[in-house]
């Protein structure tokens, strides 16, 4: 994975900002996340600010059997919930970046070890959602 920061993973791929986001939901999907909220960052900004910016969507993505598990070890859990996920069009044009938090750096925080086993496998899905992100986007 490329385009990785302490609190991030992520990666870039060559394909349009639509069909990356549409991928990015399936491959969330079939990691068992629903998409709760979409902001449209280029929307919001011209609406409000007048600002022009680039394509930019924030996913709030939630896997129910997991944010059960983590909110029963800790009630305050749902300050850091849901996982959110970046696609943004990136300097490069026909290219798209795909960035996750890390839930393994978000819910540290806690310092509630009970939360890391859980931390740890939501990490591993979003990591694979970046990985097939990052392998299988059609271009369009």
């Amino acid at each position: 994975m490329s385009h990785v920061k302490a609190y991030g993973l992520g990666t870039e791929v060559v394909a349009s900002f639509d069909v990356t986001v549409e991928r990015v939901r399936g491959e969330l999907a079939k990691e068992g996340f629903g998409v709760l909220t979409e902001i449209d960052m280029k929307d919001t900004l011209a609406r409000k600010l007048g600002v022009e910016f680039r394509p930019y969507t924030i996913l709030g993505a939630c896997n129910p059997p997991l944010a059960a598990e983590a909110l029963a070890a800790d009630i305050d859990i749902g300050l850091l919930l849901p996982c959110n996920l970046l696609i943004y069009a990136t300097d490069d044009p026909g290219k798209c970046a795909v960035v996750a938090i890390d839930p393994v750096a978000q819910l540290g925080i806690t310092g509630n070890t009970e939360i890391e086993p859980l931390a740890q496998e939501v990490r591993a899905k979003l990591e694979r959602v970046v990985d097939r992100v990052s392998h299988d986007v059609r271009i369009a």
